[in-house]
């Protein structure tokens, strides 16, 4: 055993397996089995991020939201040990990461992450997790509908400016996402609204919202629908949905995505097909014919109960991880880190 913790995912296994809630599948014997599950948080893990140190990749961490009127984010080290704690948050949703925001002059790391029951959001350096934000950022202002839930950070490749695209718990189909530019003001952190977008079924939610920022896109789940793909710089004035894809073979929600990047243009979107402890993966780059057509690759099987959130790198972090980590939010209150390579395995045995 890597970690102790794994003892509390085999137990919990042992119990989800055995469920006979008909929306909620057991986890599968062939389950592709965590690396690593990280220290159980107090109340209710959501959203992971990664961010990579900048001189020693194997310090890299994982930040991830607990889930309360009184939780946080918490910093995990590559071996699942708590290793920071934001202050207090007021049901800290969702969580991205973005590198070189300018504050008081100074380039800063910074996780954001959503705070549901304030309707803000909350920005922290990194890695001390340490809040520069003079108490929160308020969203959605001026609208009955806010609460917000989900969130992504993209850098603009042209000037590295760096924008958060934000969901909500329910909103109008076209404009359910409001983008916001960030930037600084003094010591602390800023944003304004520079964009409105976002087709909605109206079937449950937007939670789960990525960017590929070499690619300049954004995908979001429009849960129980599909996976809706759009272009991520305001200044295009384009706000025409681009690709639809992912509208069969989830059991119910559709929710966390991740993109591994083989290259700059190259790799995987996966994405948790929530109710069957599966993900499903898609080429990042689309078909060969068609950059907006995703044919699904594979269908994962894992250790994760009912997922949430995910992410993914491909940067050798060392030991394990030489090909990348892929870590997931799983109902026990922990994140699993799966080594690249276990679902690299699983993904070319779909292709024979």
């Amino acid at each position: 055993m890597k970690n102790k913790s794994i003892l509390a995912f085999l137990l919990l296994s042992t119990l989800f397996t055995s469920c006979k809630d008909d929306k909620l599948a057991p986890v599968a014997a062939n389950a592709v089995k965590p690396t690593v599950v990280t220290e159980a948080l107090p109340h209710d893990t959501d959203d992971p991020s990664i961010w990579i140190h900048p001189t020693d990749a194997t310090k890299s961490i994982i930040v991830g939201t607990d889930k309360d009127t009184d939780g946080a984010l918490y910093a995990f080290d590559l071996k699942g040990k708590i290793i920071a704690k934001s202050e207090v948050l007021k049901r800290p949703n969702n969580v991205d990461i973005a590198y070189g925001l300018i504050i008081d002059g100074k380039k800063v790391d910074v996780a954001v992450t959503t705070e549901r029951e304030s309707n803000k959001i909350r920005m922290f350096s990194l890695p001390d997790l340490k809040a520069i934000d003079n108490g929160g950022i308020s969203v959605f202002d001026g609208e009955e509908l806010r609460d917000p839930m989900g969130i992504a950070l993209y850098t603009r490749k042209s000037d590295g400016k760096i924008f958060a695209i934000v969901g909500r718990k329910s909103g109008p189909s076209g404009s359910y996402l409001w983008q916001y530019e960030l930037s600084g003001s003094g010591k602390f952190a800023t944003a304004k609204v520079v964009r409105k977008f976002g087709a909605y079924s109206g079937k449950k939610e937007i939670e789960a919202i990525a960017v590929d920022n070499e690619l300049g896109t954004i995908l979001y789940c429009d849960e129980q629908f599909g996976i809706r793909k759009y272009k991520a710089d305001p200044a295009l004035n384009d706000n025409k949905e681009i690709a639809l894809f992912g509208k069969t073979g989830f059991k119910a929600d559709n929710e966390g995505i991740a993109i591994y990047k083989k290259t700059d243009s190259t790799g995987y979107i996966l994405v948790s097909n929530q109710q069957a402890n599966t993900f499903m993966v898609y080429p990042r780059e689309g078909a060969k014919s068609n950059p907006n057509d995703y044919p699904l690759l594979a269908e994962i099987p894992t250790s994760t109960i009912e997922c949430d959130g995910a992410d993914v790198t491909s940067l050798n972090l060392g030991g394990d991880f030489k090909n990348g980590l892929f870590v997931a939010m799983s109902n026990g209150m922990t994140f699993h880190y799966y080594a690249w390579d276990l679902m690299q395995k699983r993904i070319d045995e779909a292709k024979k």
